[in-house]
């Protein structure tokens, strides 16, 4: 029951899948319903309106599938703040890669840093913008499409109408035969807003479609992204970067650095760029290693050197010195140990 209500585990998306899948049946429920109409407009102009239906299934899969790979990541980021022992055999998230690189090692002693929290949160803000555009994009393409066949039908109504207009023989006086002709004239530009109005029902119905599963998506992604940045939030120690006191803190910290950006070197080889660049990371780092080092070994070398010559002025001062004026510790150790004249 704790695990019910801790306040920062993840929430599973399923609600917003619900809703796009009860949505979706509604939708198709209401073209069943009105299934001779749908029919009759389709037919006005199945190539057009085909490629259509086409686009908005394909949309619909993409924004119902941008819900479903949330579920795996938000098991994975539950699993690690738990510490479940299965996380290390279960399959690694792909939205949250960066940070499973980042936390990977950090079991046990959940600590970040305010820098790394907020790339860790931009990296995952662009990841989940970039699975958006594609769902916006098509939601666009259809209203274009249904415009497109809107003003094709149009182009049709007005070329027949004019060809209709300049057929007709008004020198006849057999109005029945003037008639005939201006109905059979007339069925060509019917067709053509057939095409044109058919083409506009059906690309804003799926706009509409693809609007309301792009909303669903969004809100499921938000309220994940927003989860996400509390839970970080609680774990990010602002003094963790001063906590570590010396050069020897400092070294330890950029060697931790250098092993983990190896590994994700090692672990990214698919993508080259990325490759070179945290390589040449990776070796700026460690050259930043060894400058300090170097460091450290010029700072203990100047102590040694100082010491000594403080030990030399105390062995003067020994032989410059009577005995009795020494004190209590010289007269016992540096005078004894002093070669002084005559002894």
């Amino acid at each position: 029951m704790a695990r019910d209500f801790d306040p920062h585990r993840l929430s599973s998306p399923q609600q917003f899948l619900w809703r796009m899948l009860i949505f979706l049946i509604i939708a198709g429920f209401v073209v069943v319903i009105l299934y001779r109409q749908v029919m009759a407009a389709f037919m006005a102009n199945p190539g057009l309106n085909g490629l259509i239906v086409g686009v908005l299934l394909l949309g619909s899969i993409l924004a119902i599938r941008q819900v479903v790979r949330l579920f795996p990541e938000v098991n994975w980021v539950n699993s690690f703040r738990v510490g479940d022992p299965g996380i290390a055999v279960s399959a690694q998230p792909q939205l949250l890669g960066p940070m499973s690189a980042l936390l990977r090692d950090r079991a046990g002693r959940l600590e970040v840093s305010p820098v790394l929290m907020r790339s860790i949160l931009d990296s995952i803000s662009m990841r989940l913008d970039e699975t958006r555009d594609i769902t916006r994009y098509i939601g666009g393409l259809l209203v274009f499409l249904g415009l497109l066949g809107t003003f094709w039908g149009l182009t049709e109504t007005v070329g027949s109408v004019g060809r209709t207009i300049s057929t007709l023989s008004v020198g006849s006086a057999d109005l029945g035969v003037i008639f005939e002709d201006l109905k059979t004239g007339l069925a060509a530009p019917l067709g053509g807003m057939g095409v044109a109005f058919s083409s506009s029902l059906f690309g804003l119905s799926g706009s509409l479609v693809i609007g309301f599963l792009d909303l669903q998506a969004s809100q499921a992604q938000n309220r994940f992204y927003n989860e996400l940045e509390d839970w970080l939030s609680a774990i990010t120690d602002i003094d963790l970067g001063d906590r570590r006191e010396g050069p020897l803190g400092t070294v330890e910290s950029l060697r931790v650095a250098i092993e983990r950006l190896n590994r994700t070197v090692q672990e990214s080889g698919a993508n080259r760029t990325a490759t070179t660049a945290m390589a040449s990371l990776a070796e700026g780092i460690q050259g930043l290693v060894t400058h300090m080092r170097a460091e450290q070994q010029m700072i203990r070398a100047w102590v040694e050197e100082q010491t000594e010559e403080s030990r030399e002025m105390r062995r003067v001062l020994v032989k410059l010195v009577a005995p009795e004026d020494l004190p209590e510790g010289w007269r016992e150790d540096d005078y004894r140990n002093t070669e002084r004249p005559g002894e």
